[in-house]
C-alpha cells in the first residue's frame, strides 16, 4: 500500500497505468497537467543507459505539448574531480561514473528544452555539492529551485512550499505592460550605483544581463535573488565568472565599491548607509512586507535614500510584488527603473508590479538591459 503525503489528500488525484518508455502513453498522461514531475528510474536502477534519456525525452516532448513544468529532483553527479574546488558555468563536466555521463546529458537536454520555452523546476538538496550543482542549473535556464528536506520531511512545510511554488510557476498573471520607451544608445552618466531585484527564473536572466555588461564598467552593483543561504557562496562564485568582476555574499559594514558586486545573503535583507567617507551595507532581519528573506524592497529603499536620481534599478523574472514598494520610492526620489519584459520572464510576478503601479521606465529583455545598463543612460533620455 502507497502512503500518501498529507499535503496530497486534499488533491483529486487519478492513477494511470502506462510506460514511461511509451512517447503516446506520456503525452496522454500529461493531457491537461500544468506540472509534470520526472522522478521515475529504471526498475531495479538498471539499464540507464537505455531507459533515462528516452524517459526524459518523452517528459519534456509531453511539457511542450501541454505547456507544463517539469519539476526535476536535482544531483550532482556530472562533475568529476577536475571541476572543484570551485564550480562555474563553463567549469569541465568529465564524470567519472556512466550514471554521471547521463546526468551531463540530461542537463543539456533540459538547457536546450529550457531555451525553447519549457519551465523547469530543479528540487535539490542544501548540501554543499547540490546547491552548486543547481545554481549551475538556474544559471543554464531552469525555471526555479528548491531545498529538498532531509529524509522523512517530506510532509508538512516542505509540502506545502512546493505545492506553492508549483501554483505560482503555472499561474497567468493579468498585468498588461505598456509600451517600452526607446533606449538611448550614446554613453552618459547618469547614476552611479545599480541594484537589482530578481526570483523564480532570475538567474538565467542575471547570466544574460551581466554577459552583455563589458570588463570595463566600474560601477557596483547589488543584487537581491531570492535564494536559501547555503546557496549563496555558489551563486556568487557564478556571478562573479558571469559578470568577469570580483562578487562576494554582503556582510555587514562591508563598504560599497566600484567595480564589485555585492549579493544579500540568504539570511538577511542588504541596505545602503550613507559613511562620511562612502558608503556600507548594513544588514538587516526586520519583517519584510512581502514576507521574503532577503528582500528586494530593502534594498531598493535605501538605494532611494542615499543615491536618489542618481541609481539605476532593475527588476528581473520573479513570484509575488517583492520589490515594487521599493522600486516606487526609488522612482520617487528620482532614480530610474527598468524591468524585465513578460515574453522573457518565467514569471512576471515582480516585474509585472513594478509596472502596475507606474514605475517602470523601460520594459526590455535581459541582453538588452544589459547593455543599456553599460550604456550609463537613463533609458527615458
Amino acid at each position: 500500500m502507497r502512503l500518501i503525503p498529507a499535503w496530497l489528500r486534499e488533491y483529486d488525484r487519478s492513477w494511470l497505468a502506462g510506460d514511461a518508455m511509451d512517447a503516446q502513453a506520456v503525452r496522454q498522461a500529461a493531457t491537461g497537467c500544468a506540472v509534470i514531475v520526472h522522478a521515475v528510474n529504471p526498475p531495479g536502477y538498471r539499464r540507464w543507459s537505455e531507459l533515462v534519456l528516452p524517459m526524459l525525452d518523452n517528459t519534456i516532448a509531453a511539457a511542450k505539448a501541454e505547456g507544463a513544468t517539469v519539476v526535476l529532483p536535482g544531483t550532482v553527479y556530472n562533475f568529476g574531480p577536475d571541476a572543484f574546488p570551485l564550480l562555474a558555468e563553463d567549469s569541465p563536466q568529465h564524470p567519472l561514473t556512466r550514471k554521471g555521463a547521463i546526468r551531463v546529458e540530461m542537463e543539456r537536454r533540459l538547457e536546450d528544452a529550457s531555451r525553447q520555452g519549457a519551465r523547469v523546476l530543479i528540487v535539490s538538496s542544501a548540501c554543499a555539492d547540490g546547491a552548486a550543482s543547481t545554481v549551475q542549473a538556474l544559471a543554464l535556464g531552469a525555471a526555479d529551485t528548491l531545498v529538498k528536506p532531509e529524509v522523512g520531511a517530506f510532509a508538512g512545510r516542505f509540502g506545502d512550499q512546493l505545492n506553492e511554488r508549483l501554483v505560482r510557476l503555472v499561474e497567468a498573471d493579468e498585468v498588461v505592460a505598456p509600451r517600452t520607451p526607446a533606449a538611448a544608445s550614446a554613453p552618459g552618466n547618469d547614476y552611479d550605483i545599480v541594484a537589482i531585484g530578481a526570483s523564480t527564473g532570475g538567474i538565467h536572466a542575471l547570466s544574460q544581463l551581466l554577459r552583455a555588461i563589458p570588463a570595463e564598467f566600474r560601477l557596483p552593483i547589488l543584487i537581491t535573488q531570492h535564494l536559501p543561504e547555503s546557496f549563496m557562496p555558489y551563486f556568487a562564485a557564478q556571478v562573479a565568472v558571469l559578470a568577469n568582476r570580483p562578487c562576494e555574499v554582503a556582510e555587514d559594514r562591508v563598504r560599497v565599491r566600484p567595480g564589485r558586486i555585492l549579493i544579500a545573503p540568504g539570511r538577511a535583507h542588504m541596505r545602503c548607509v550613507a559613511m562620511g567617507d562612502g558608503v556600507v551595507i548594513r544588514l538587516s532581519t526586520t519583517a519584510s512586507v512581502s514576507g521574503c528573506l532577503p528582500s528586494v524592497d530593502p534594498m531598493l529603499q535605501s538605494v532611494a535614500e542615499v543615491y536618489g536620481a542618481r541609481a539605476l534599478g532593475v527588476m528581473l523574472s520573479g513570484m509575488g510584488r517583492d520589490g515594487a514598494i521599493g522600486a516606487g520610492q526609488l522612482s520617487a526620489a528620482g532614480g530610474s527603473v527598468v524591468v524585465q519584459d513578460r515574453a522573457s520572464s518565467v514569471v512576471w510576478g515582480m516585474p509585472g508590479a513594478v509596472v502596475s503601479v507606474g514605475v517602470a521606465d523601460a520594459i526590455l529583455p535581459p541582453d538588452e538591459i544589459g547593455q543599456l545598463i553599460a550604456r550609463r543612460r537613463r533609458p527615458s533620455c
